[in-house]
């Protein structure tokens, strides 16, 4: 072993942190100038956000609205048939399923609604858990006519109608799971493999904060990390979502839901052992959700296909609408 002299000992320590601190200091700049610069991109595309407008509904579409369950709801329509009502998910609205409605108008009247707090839905302080969301589709159906509805739920809007299955049944002729888990199957535990995002979005006032004046940053990041196809959705498709949440209330709707999972995973509890009477379909994104999905659902359902898009991440409807539409259509004609 080599022996240092003292002095040249405390002069290579001194040497060495002033190195690390030029280090630290050197890196602290770099972050807060990355920083600095993302802030003014972000302001800029803020002052954007403020400035626009919501799109337009598609020729042939028509917006509409009712009073459900105690809210005013808004949906959009068109087509002609059996009723189909599709429910989105978080971070998004109704305009989700625009790409494939006119497709599926050709022999439904298709019905995409904006779940409470959502797009032009009232914002309410509470009943974002999913038995209440359950109640206003069941209402929303009970105006749309007398006969059950085709229900097809995406991420936050399947939770909603899983439950709404178990609760009206006879609201429900067949069902539609789209990449979503099962109340009280998610792993909200970041240390052991579950999505970091749940303990964020359920903290307290936390992510409003964090995401004010960056609302449409932070919806972006999202929908690009759970695609597999990266540029399905268009940034004047996140534009349109980003408008709805960042209007006043609006994060906070969106976060709710995530805010209401453990009163969600109580209640699921409560219906274990139950079965799901109307015919169920699965259909989800090799890299979103998976099988998973459907192995949950097995010993619920007693009528139960399940469909895996391989080239799919979590925004089916979008990435692989040609797959999606005719997986779907020969579920609910069939």
């Amino acid at each position: 072993m080599m022996n240092i002299p003292r002095k040249n000992s405390a002069k290579m320590r001194c040497t060495m942190e002033l190195d690390r601190r030029s280090l630290l200091f050197g890196g602290s700049q770099i972050l807060l100038a990355a920083a600095a610069a993302t802030g003014l991109q972000s302001v800029s595309a803020q002052e954007k956000l403020d400035s626009a407008e919501p799109t337009k509904i598609p020729a042939g579409m028509s917006s509409r609205f009712v009073d459900v369950n105690g809210i005013r709801m808004h949906y959009v329509a068109m087509g002609s048939g059996p009723v189909l009502v599709l429910l989105h998910g978080w971070p998004e609205t109704w305009f989700a399923w625009r790409g494939i409605m006119p497709r599926l108008a050709r022999k439904f009247t298709v019905v995409a609604a904006d779940l409470r707090g959502s797009g032009l839905s009232e914002r309410t302080d509470a009943g974002y858990d999913k038995q209440t969301i359950a109640e206003d589709i069941r209402a929303l159906i009970a105006h749309l006519g007398p006969a059950p509805a085709h229900v097809v739920g995406h991420d936050m809007g399947g939770k909603a109608a899983y439950v709404l299955a178990h609760l009206y049944p006879q609201a429900v002729s067949r069902l539609v799971l789209v990449d979503c888990l099962l109340p009280g199957t998610e792993n909200l535990d970041a240390l052991r493999g579950g999505a970091w995002h749940y303990g964020f979005h359920m903290a307290p006032e936390f992510p409003e904060m964090l995401t004010m004046g960056r609302e449409r940053d932070y919806i972006r990041a999202q929908i690009r990390a759970w695609s597999h196809n990266k540029m399905a959705i268009s940034e004047d498709a996140i534009s349109e979502f980003a408008y709805h949440y960042a209007r006043p209330g609006g994060m906070t709707a969106g976060f709710n839901y995530y805010r209401a999972l453990r009163q969600d995973a109580r209640f699921a509890e409560a219906l274990r052992g139950r079965k799901l009477t109307p015919p169920v379909m699965t259909i989800t994104g090799r890299y979103g959700v998976g099988d998973k999905l459907a192995e949950s659902l097995r010993g619920q359902a007693a009528d139960l296909t399940s469909v895996v898009a391989e080239d799919s991440g979590h925004f089916v409807a979008e990435e692989v609408p040609d797959f999606f539409c005719e997986k779907l259509e020969t579920f609910l004609v069939g």
